[in-house]
């Protein structure tokens, strides 16, 4: 196999498929990126065997072949070759010598035909939607999925399509994270849970184009997205997702209109005494035209109040910041709408369309 490619270019297909490596494996092959110019075009491509990722780069094929490179010394190598034509040789003993400009690197690679190509997965019906769409949809939701291994299912999201709605939600325990949105047509129901990890990883290398689409496909055990020229594929998590429409409610005692960044800025602040791992709630403090925000720790103490619109009752209600801090950051919104119920219930944050709904659990406080 002999290739020449510019270095942007290899460099840009080498980092796109460098996330589906994996960190630790006893299968020595899914280490590797596979370069496959076996036919008309340059493929690069590695699997986890969860999660597989192909894309396709330009370039000239002198000799068609194909190679495996052990991911990490072949990244770094282009990653620091001079910006200019690099050229890949092989030859049957899978020797392999990378030059560009004066740099000569020789290294050894394995056979193609060894690597776990991605599965097959049947494409029926396409769901298409904005590269930025899905791309905002993923930042509003992937910071509430479950870290924590024990329960597989809240470590992913479900997507759930409904004729021309599509709902992306997350939920770890303590707080639940939705984003609904129209789509241009119609399709059959569908709901699956997609690993947060494919998710996160999706949104660094999709370029989030508001004119480009990404091209979506479900299957019972897989999903595929398709934007540009890179393909990505990742097993689904099986289980049954959670009942979200029976944790939500609308009724509520306590109706807040109140001007995002204000509030975002002074719970942050507030953060400011919170040392690394400790609990201490944020205390809000609701009367008629105004929030007290309160919190108490072993640093020290703060109060702040903020001008509000409020309906309904008053409220002492205590949470934790970093719920709300990660809920408002993704809001675009200048001002956001808050409903209560009674200090032992979930809050909600949302839009008047239900575009956004944030559900967070409060906490216990001593009031004194």
């Amino acid at each position: 196999m002999k290739l020449l490619c510019n270095k942007s270019n290899l460099l840009k297909g080498v980092l796109t498929v460098l996330k589906a490596v994996p960190v630790r494996t006893t299968m020595a092959i899914l280490e590797c990126i596979l370069i496959d110019a076996s036919y008309d075009k340059i493929k690069l491509t590695a699997n986890d065997m969860e999660l597989g990722i192909e894309t396709i780069i330009d370039g000239q094929i002198l000799e068609p072949g194909i190679i495996a490179l052990d991911a990490k010394i072949f990244s770094e190598i282009i990653r620091k070759l001079p910006d200019n034509e690099v050229t890949i040789e092989t030859d049957g003993s899978f020797q392999t010598n990378i030059t560009c400009e004066k740099a000569k690197f020789h290294i050894l690679g394995k056979s193609g035909d060894d690597f776990s190509y991605l599965p097959d997965v049947e494409r029926k019906e396409s769901i298409s939607m904005s590269q930025f769409t899905l791309k905002e949809m993923i930042r509003q939701t992937i910071f509430s999925i479950s870290d924590n291994d024990s329960n597989k299912i809240m470590s992913g999201e479900l997507f759930e399509i409904q004729e021309n709605r599509f709902r992306v939600a997350s939920l770890d325990g303590h707080r639940i994270s939705i984003r609904n949105v129209e789509l241009k047509e119609q399709y059959g129901y569908k709901r699956v849970i997609v690993p947060g990890k494919t998710l996160s990883e999706i949104s660094k290398i999709l370029p989030g184009s508001a004119e480009e689409d990404v091209t979506l496909f479900i299957t019972e055990n897989h999903i595929i997205f398709e934007f540009e020229r890179t393909t990505v594929v990742s097993r689904l998590i099986d289980g049954e997702y959670f009942n979200i429409d029976q944790m939500l409610s609308s009724d509520y005692e306590t109706k807040l209109r109140i001007p995002k960044k204000e509030l975002l800025d002074c719970i942050d602040r507030a953060t400011l005494l919170i040392k690394e791992g400790d609990k201490k709630p944020i205390i809000m403090n609701i009367s008629d035209a105004s929030m007290e925000l309160k919190i108490n720790s072993f640093i020290g103490s703060m109060n702040e109040d903020i001008d509000i619109q409020k309906e309904g009752k008053d409220i002492l209600i205590g949470f934790n910041p970093k719920f709300y801090i990660d809920a408002l950051r993704v809001i675009d919104d200048e001002e956001i709408t808050i409903y209560m119920v009674n200090p032992k219930a979930p809050c909600f944050i949302k839009d008047d369309n239900e575009s956004y709904i944030y559900l967070i659990l409060p906490v216990n406080f001593n009031a004194s």
